[in-house]
């Protein structure tokens, strides 16, 4: 909790039955990586990753003594109000639903006709559950995958034994169907924090977030004809670059996107120009570097799991990567299908020549290792 924001007793509806206590370490982190002034910031990579891994974490400690793996609506409406009131009363932002999309429906089974562990160890494997997700990597989960397909394959199977209850409309590969499954996945993630200890859940389900949301580039590219007349075949440098790097500070939104979905954002708007006729590689010419997609402080951050640190010294901080200038790739091809940021060849451009030890500017500097097969700096960025 940050000493910036007045902590308070939150009002509680005295009707969530669970000892917050024993969640304490996790609603303390859960708040700070969710703070006032940065949660909109980082909602997507550092936030609500954290929130969605709370909700699953709560819903095992609210079930493991009553045989269940999920919550009744009453009793979710009741805790999903004190989870908020609690993490307000931290210093959380108070907007955690409307920007994580979270209600209290996500403490409930939902459509997945499975609630119970008893039900849930008899129709699923789950020695190959455990085993799959006691012990996540964040360098391999995301390309080769092993929790994953076996969440989704304890998903399918205590939401197709549903179907022979309640009929054809659970079947995987109707609507319903894949509803079932999508929410029978929340099931599952809750066994899992109620076998594994709350950090390792935690890291595991963290990972997990990261290798969908590194997936994409959440920044919206509306239409570059800006650029594309002022970067054509008859344009000047100095118009070009001042138009691209007029629309890239607009696209920006604000917010901090992680080194991955800083190659997915340079891949898909220059895919985007190439189509439009900009041939040339304007990155270069106008010297555009990842951190040009994020947020400007020239921070984009880590694509592993991030939180949101506070100390005495440094105050509110997290890591960045690719703190220095890399240069944004420009695409080889018009296809974003030749973009594979897991396959063997992938590498990013040449890294400038980094400082052995020390530091520059006050911001301290040390050399990590991340998803990719290339080693980066880091710098703490202190608020």
């Amino acid at each position: 909790m940050y000493p910036n924001y007045t902590s308070y007793d939150p009002v509680l509806t005295g009707k969530c039955h669970v000892n917050f206590s024993k969640l304490s370490f996790m609603m303390d982190k859960t708040a700070s990586d969710c703070s006032v002034p940065l949660a909109p910031l980082v909602a997507d990579v550092i936030c609500c990753p954290q929130v969605s891994s709370l909700m699953n974490i709560f819903q095992a400690a609210y079930g493991g003594g009553n045989n269940t793996l999920v919550l009744n609506q009453a009793s979710a409406n009741a805790c999903f109000s004190d989870i908020m009131s609690i993490l307000a009363s931290k210093g959380a932002n108070t907007n955690i639903p409307e920007l994580c999309t979270l209600r209290p429906s996500n403490l409930t089974d939902a459509s997945c006709p499975m609630k119970d562990i008893s039900s849930f160890e008899r129709m699923v494997n789950v020695s190959k559950l455990l085993d799959a997700c006691s012990s996540v990597d964040p360098l391999k989960e995301c390309c080769r995958p092993v929790c994953q397909p076996a969440i989704v394959e304890a998903a399918v199977h205590i939401s197709s034994g549903g179907a022979s209850m309640f009929g054809s409309s659970s079947i995987p590969g109707s609507a319903a169907g894949i509803n079932a499954v999508s929410d029978c996945k929340g099931v599952v993630h809750s066994y899992l924090s109620m076998k594994l200890s709350s950090e390792v859940a935690n890291t595991a389900f963290r990972v997990l977030s990261g290798c969908k949301v590194n997936k994409v580039c959440p920044l919206e590219f509306d239409d570059p004809s800006s650029v594309v007349k002022a970067c054509g075949k008859a344009s000047t440098r100095p118009s070009c670059c001042a138009a691209l790097q007029s629309y890239i500070a607009a696209r920006q939104k604000q917010i901090f996107v992680t080194n991955l979905q800083a190659i997915n954002c340079a891949t898909m708007f220059g895919s985007m120009l190439q189509k439009a006729g900009v041939g040339n590689d304007i990155y270069g010419l106008c010297d555009i570097d990842l951190k040009d997609f994020s947020l400007q402080v020239g921070c984009l951050l880590r694509s592993l799991p991030t939180d949101i640190v506070f100390d005495n010294v440094t105050g509110i901080s997290f890591t960045c990567d690719l703190s220095d200038n890399i240069a944004a790739p420009w695409p080889s091809s018009s296809s974003l299908q030749s973009l594979s940021l897991c396959a063997p060849e992938m590498s990013l451009p040449a890294l400038p020549v980094a400082p052995l030890s020390g530091s520059s500017a006050g911001i301290s500097r040390t050399g990590i290792g991340i998803l990719l097969p290339v080693v980066l700096l880091t710098t703490t960025i202190s608020i």
